[in-house]
């Protein structure tokens, strides 16, 4: 029997010091930006061979947070998220490749209300740094945009000027702290 070093590590998302946060058109002439408040994932790096990392993200839809009390009431209801209905959105990678240098593009499944579609993250590696707890910390950033129609979210109102009152297309960017987690024991091969 030969013992095999583990190149896998795994790091829990600190959402304190991350964000999920998008934009989307308002009225055609400016945009509105939000995020999410609460809202979990875990990143599973392999440093030997990269493309075989995962990420995944759970997201409380309720905690959808635009700075205005009445929109975000709109947007957990039935209109747009449903929010009793579909408590929680996910993302899944299902292939990781290298753009160039610390770019990669990391496609998921993206499920919203029920609809899971796949999506491809343009992804920023932004270095790896021990913090002042002894801990080991990994960053990212990454960027996307969706069409909102494709999950279902469909609401809108016709300005009589032309145009929608939102728009269709949603810009989304994380920014992502993560931390490694305690070594577990590494398994032997045969």
């Amino acid at each position: 029997m030969s013992t095999t070093t583990a190149t896998r590590s795994t790091w829990d998302i600190d959402a304190v010091h991350s964000d999920v946060g998008f934009t989307v058109r308002h009225l055609v002439i400016s945009k509105v930006r939000g995020r999410f408040d609460r809202w979990s994932g875990v990143i599973s790096l392999d440093d030997a061979r990269p493309e075989h990392s995962r990420v995944d993200v759970r997201i409380e839809t309720a905690s959808i947070d635009t700075h205005e009390p009445q929109r975000d009431a709109h947007l957990r209801s039935p209109d747009f998220f449903d929010v009793e209905k579909y408590p929680v959105m996910e993302f899944h990678s299902t292939h990781i490749e290298r753009a160039d240098g610390s770019r990669w593009q990391v496609t998921g499944d993206l499920t919203i209300s029920g609809v899971t579609r796949p999506v491809r993250l343009d992804v920023e590696t932004l270095g790896k740094t021990k913090d002042p707890w002894g801990g080991e910390r990994v960053g990212f950033s990454a960027r996307t945009t969706i069409d909102r129609r494709d999950f279902g979210l469909v609401w809108n109102q016709t300005l009589e000027t032309g145009g929608v009152v939102v728009g269709e297309k949603i810009e989304i960017g994380l920014e992502i702290e993560a931390v490694r987690r305690a070594e577990e024991p590494s398994g032997k091969a045969a």
